[in-house]
């Protein structure tokens, strides 16, 4: 059992051990524990055997027990808790499991049967942290996401924009964290640079949609595709494209898991974090200017702490474009 109820992006990256453990045990049966919204993720998934759903709306404690319920009807060997919240060592402490594995951040690590130090800004990549909860049961060796999206995923963007387009270039301009996202004025200017025969798909959820229209409108160009798309006719989408520009959120790693190409615009929080593009083909542009007030946070905040926002407004599109 692997849990993992985080936000979409962290759905994405729990790929990278699900992949590997597959690899290393062919014959084991996966189940996997994700928060409500993230299971379109695993559908048609080739190697789960089982996708549990916390759905938080039907009260979260109530929702809660209701799932702890479901996962003790299975005797797990292994249980890996991928998360550092009370709520998910709870599931971890009373699911039924020879072995419950988990960081030693989580509340509740002193009831697992193995803890694993976690560390964040030490230059490693999220995907190493995930695979130290797995390690003892695999090998050292970096996991990569992967997603596996299907005909019905792949065709969804043919019925939006023209299949034949020469270059596609999607743009994913939101972000749940306002200082985490590049300021729309800024996207509007790279669409203005981009090449005149490129479609452009502005991308994202359906609470991005007023964004990616304003830009859009700004711009005078730009297919919104903002919530008209599934998660995996997203990953479908990006995986065509000829650059996926995003910002550090959940498409970049979208873009990893389908070894698409994408430039990731980091605002106030930093690469060394361990969020960044996992393949050769993704690139990283944040502000050159040495700012004492970067990064102000791991998340991102609603707005500027400082007011001025400089760590966004100072990433000239011309950087971004060098892509």
């Amino acid at each position: 059992l692997v849990i993992q109820t985080a936000f979409l992006g962290d759905a994405v990256l729990v790929t990278s051990i699900l992949e590997k453990l597959h690899a290393h045990h062919p014959d084991a049966a996966i189940d996997l524990v994700v928060r409500k919204g993230n299971e379109g993720l695993f559908a048609g998934h080739p190697f789960l055997h089982r996708v549990h759903v916390w759905d938080k709306r039907q009260g979260k404690t109530r929702a809660l027990f209701r799932l702890i319920g479901e996962l003790r009807r299975t005797r797990y060997d292994h249980i890996i808790n991928a998360q550092r919240f009370f709520s998910t060592g709870l599931m971890t402490v009373l699911a039924r499991g020879k072995e419950k594995v988990g960081y030693d951040k989580n509340p509740l690590s002193f009831l697992f049967t193995r803890k694993v130090k976690h560390v964040i800004g030490d230059g490693r990549h999220e995907v190493d942290r995930l695979n130290a909860l797995i390690e003892h049961l695999t090998d050292d060796k970096r996991p990569l996401p992967r997603l596996y999206p299907d005909d019905k995923a792949s065709s969804e963007a043919d019925h939006l924009i023209d299949p034949s387009s020469d270059h596609l270039i999607c743009i994913a301009p939101a972000s749940v964290w306002y200082t985490k996202q590049w300021p729309a004025e800024k996207w509007v200017e790279l669409i203005k640079a981009l090449p005149a025969e490129a479609t452009i798909a502005l991308i994202g959820a359906p609470g991005d949609v007023p964004l990616c229209e304003r830009i859009a409108q700004e711009a005078g160009r730009g297919e919104v595709l903002a919530g008209k798309l599934s998660l995996l006719g997203t990953a479908a989408l990006m995986a065509r494209a000829t650059m996926n520009y995003v910002n550090d959120s959940a498409p970049l790693h979208i873009a990893s898991a389908m070894h698409a190409p994408v430039t990731a615009v980091f605002c106030s929080t930093v690469p060394p974090f361990g969020f960044g593009p996992l393949r050769e083909n993704g690139r990283i542009v944040e502000t050159t200017e040495q700012l004492d007030c970067r990064p102000c946070g791991l998340h991102g905040y609603k707005a500027c702490p400082l007011g001025h926002f400089k760590c966004a407004w100072e990433i000239e599109v011309d950087a971004v474009l060098a892509s």
